[in-house]
């Protein structure tokens, strides 16, 4: 192993960073092929096109939906199926608005300054009691003697923000998202957590009744998934008919990315040790890689409403979900026929065929003899397959479905991607990002097993040249960090994909804490 950038190389600098590699779980190759990408930089994705109705985005009538979603429930309960939600975010930013409120209270703002500049701290307050977490702030505030309702009424609000926001009250700011009380029912609330747990019940239902999902969370959180989810799990199985297996897992240690100064050279803490930061959600595609099942629906962990806005969500993943069955169907068939009979030209065209025509497959991808393009052919079906929803654009941030054309091979295939990897700075590149027609709202089924009911194992499909490079502060200096190719981005971009419009609604995410007054949410 390199002496890195200490200012006088030892022994004892060669042993304190071998020990951090080895506790991450990192190997020096690891740690070289990180510092490369900060040398050479992450060059931008090359867009040839968005994807659009016709060209990439699949729309299904609502015969197709229906005869879909029927297909699904027959073979679905023969399939060992998860759902999986990445759940590490904290409600930080849900609650941004109201600590900001709080900060410009205690410097001196009167109520009327405040409701007068921010219109939804008006709308806030007027509704306080609309969010289900009111009941539970009343019943905290009653322990220690005071009246919510007294409280709001005579415009104690910095009081109120003090016991929503902090660790003296409820502490929701600082709190799992999954875990803050979203939705009121007759018989009590229920958070983003428990909402999945019905969701599941409901298109994730395994032959046996048993329904299985994975939430990936922080390590400082685990304690309180998991005593929420021994509190409520009973009365949900009781009330659905199932049996719950609820999985939690953090980002492993080893998908930790390091920092490194304006000189691509490691960012240290003032004893020497390398630093080092999450390498993002991409990070989970290890968690998604451990999973052992034939199918996995994918969900952000806040896009979840009441049950009575769900009926139409739970159609649209059977249907999705049926789509892949019979997509898996055919692509198992040419995979027996190709790796039976290498040699009948007549397979291997209506093969290419099915390909080209259903699963996208750029003719750029096949050339050579019969027997090179058969091979290149079986690579390309055996692969792990991604059904994706899309949403049409409504003008919301984040990643979209786009044609993306591969600078080193030529190949033009699927991806979905975000205004980070591209050159925003080229007005062509800008210009096709700017009329992308659907959004991507992280709503997903996957197939994880060959033909032959072998995992796949998923780290082969990565394209570690994708990802990007972002820059932070620590105590005060300039770093560098960098970002993994994210889980439905770069860490899926070798899978085969297909994109399919969902009614946009199927997506109700809660980015801040006055989304939750929204009709869907209601």
């Amino acid at each position: 192993m390199k002496y890195l950038n200490y200012p006088k190389t030892s022994a004892m600098a060669y042993e304190k960073d071998t020990q951090q590699l080895l506790e991450k779980g990192l190997t020096q190759q690891d740690l070289e092929q990180q510092l490369e990408l900060f040398r050479k930089g992450i060059p931008p994705v090359k867009l040839n096109r968005p994807a659009s109705p016709g060209d990439g985005v699949v729309v299904l009538n609502q015969n197709e939906v229906v005869e879909l979603a029927n297909f699904f429930r027959i073979i679905a309960p023969t399939k060992d199926i998860v759902k999986f939600v990445p759940a590490s975010g904290a409600a930080t930013r849900m609650f941004s608005d109201l600590v900001l409120w709080h900060q410009m209270l205690a410097s001196g703002v009167t109520n009327e300054e405040l409701l007068e500049r921010y219109p939804t701290a008006k709308q806030f307050f007027t509704e306080l009691k609309a969010f289900a977490f009111w009941d539970e702030l009343r019943d905290a505030l009653s322990n220690k003697d005071l009246d919510a309702q007294q409280l709001l009424d005579e415009g104690h609000y910095i009081t109120l923000l003090t016991h929503i926001l902090f660790d003296q009250g409820q502490g929701y700011s600082q709190k799992p998202k999954g875990l803050i009380p979203f939705h009121r029912y007759h018989n009590g609330n229920r958070t983003p957590l428990e909402e999945h747990l019905v969701e599941g019940a409901y298109y994730a239902r395994r032959g046996d009744n048993s329904v299985h999902l994975h939430f990936t969370v922080l390590p400082e959180h685990m304690n309180s998934f998991e005593k929420i989810i021994k509190k409520k799990v009973p009365a949900l199985e009781k009330e659905f008919g199932v049996k719950f297996f609820v999985h939690l897992s953090v980002q492993n240690p080893s998908t930790d990315t390091v920092a490194v100064d304006s000189n691509n050279e490691l960012f240290r803490e003032k004893d020497g040790k390398m630093v080092f930061r999450p390498g993002g959600h991409g990070a989970l595609i290890e968690n998604l890689n451990n999973l052992d099942c034939d199918l996995v629906f994918i969900k952000n962990i806040d896009n979840v409403v009441p049950d009575h806005h769900k009926n139409e969500t739970y159609l649209y993943k059977k249907a999705t979900g049926g789509l892949l069955l019979k997509i898996q169907q055919e692509i198992f068939y040419w995979l027996r026929i190709l790796t039976g009979q290498p040699q009948n030209e007549e397979a291997f065209i209506k093969a290419k065929e099915f390909a080209m025509l259903r699963l996208n497959l750029d003719p750029y991808y096949i050339k050579g003899s019969l027997e090179e393009c058969r091979k290149q052919l079986i690579d390309f079906l055996n692969r792990p397959l991604r059904i994706c929803g899309m949403v049409k654009n409504q003008g919301e941030p984040g990643g979209g479905p786009f044609w993306i054309k591969d600078e080193r091979t030529g190949r033009v295939s699927l991806q979905i991607i975000e205004s980070s990897q591209i050159n925003m700075n080229d007005p062509a590149q800008k210009a096709i990002f700017s009329v992308a027609s659907h959004f991507n709202p992280v709503d997903l089924v996957c197939s994880l097993k060959d033909f032959q009911g072998k995992k796949f194992n998923l780290k082969s499909f990565v394209d570690k040249n994708s990802g990007f490079i972002s820059q932070k502060t620590k105590d005060g200096k300039l770093l560098k960090a960098l970002e993994l190719p994210g889980l439905w981005n770069g860490a899926m971009a070798s899978w085969i994909t297909l994109f399919v419009e969902v009614p946009l609604i199927t997506f109700n995410p809660v980015k801040t804490v006055t989304d939750l007054l929204r009709p869907e949410h209601c």
